[in-house]
């Protein structure tokens, strides 16, 4: 069944203080990953190894582990923004894609992104001309992504749906295409349930010579397992490695490598590049110490952009951004 756009009617904004940390003050709830009360003003709520999901992503395939009904990520979507989008490192990640996403997408060009979350990137490229159809399965992310719209005054320029990657396939009517391009953020990917049916149900909806762009969370992080065995926690270390990947909040996040991607995009779909998002930049959950450091955090983020597409480091980086092109048959 397809989804209408989401919602149908403008939306209003909350009260002041809405989500626990709009108003800055702290606020004790459930974390909603089985850790008891945090502080929402708190970074360590998202990102701080003790209670983290498998890794922070932006967007994916809706469960059923959500406190009070919720989906997996409606309980992130109020402070996601604060916790990664507006972080220094955050900043520095975020914009290596986006350099990546205006080399292949011109004003004009109608644009499909899978898993949007809070709508940051759906906004940047608004802002320069493309027109984008934004989906997301999350009500909490989309109305969040639907505020951020409303405050850059880009009503018009940018469509959501409420729609699970998987749902692709069946959402004819309310995604006609064919689109100019289509990307999924930060571990968007790492959610798919198949990512061969999202492959083929893309396929349908692009022009021939159409670029998809997949910023996926790899298998080998470096970064990781030397931060993780420094805290005497080779479990979490090596986690990516578990065959069938991690069971989070009623859904799975796998974490495919560079070559099942490629297969799986492979009848519909030719590679054109691949390269490094977090090589030398280090991930999120390490965002508290990265920042008593911004000169170090600048020179990583300076010489990873440099050599980004060097073997090996997208194999070993925390994401992966791989770019392909639709085949002409």
């Amino acid at each position: 069944m397809t989804s209408p756009p989401w919602p149908p009617s403008p939306i209003t904004p909350p009260p002041t203080g809405r989500g626990g940390n709009v108003s800055g003050a702290s606020e004790e709830r459930k974390d909603g990953w089985g850790n008891g009360a945090v502080s929402t003003a708190d970074p360590e709520c998202l990102s701080a190894p003790q209670s983290s999901p498998p890794l922070p992503v932006e967007g994916g395939a809706m469960g059923e582990g959500g406190q009070g009904g919720e989906g997996p990520f409606d309980a992130l979507a109020a402070e996601y923004d604060a916790y990664f989008t507006t972080t220094p490192l955050g900043t520095h990640l975020r914009e290596a894609v986006w350099r990546r996403l205006d080399a292949r997408f011109s004003p004009g060009d109608r644009v499909l992104e899978l898993a949007c979350g809070t709508g940051e990137d759906a906004v940047h490229l608004a802002r320069r001309g493309v027109r984008v159809t934004a989906t997301d399965p999350s009500p909490g992310m989309l109305e969040e992504a639907l505020r951020k719209v409303a405050s850059a005054e880009l009503d018009g320029s940018i469509v959501f749906h409420q729609l699970a990657a998987e749902e692709l396939a069946a959402a004819a009517d309310a995604l006609p295409g064919p689109f100019n391009g289509a990307f999924s953020d930060f571990g968007g990917p790492n959610c798919f349930a198949d990512l061969g049916a999202v492959a083929r149900a893309l396929a349908r909806r692009l022009r021939p010579g159409a670029p998809v762009l997949l910023c996926v969370m790899g298998p080998l992080v470096p970064w990781e397992w030397i931060w993780y065995l420094g805290q005497g926690d080779p479990k979490k270390a090596f986690r990516r490695l578990r065959p069938g990947g991690l069971a989070w909040r009623g859904m799975t996040v796998r974490y495919p490598s560079i070559r099942a991607l490629r297969r799986a995009f492979a009848p519909g779909f030719r590679t054109l590049r691949t390269g490094a998002v977090g090589a030398f930049l280090p991930p999120t959950y390490t965002e508290e110490w990265i920042r008593r450091h911004p000169r170090l955090l600048a020179a990583l983020s300076r010489w990873e952009r440099r050599l980004e597409r060097m073997p090996p480091l997208p194999w070993l980086a925390d994401h992966y951004l791989i770019e392909m092109e639709r085949r002409a048959t």
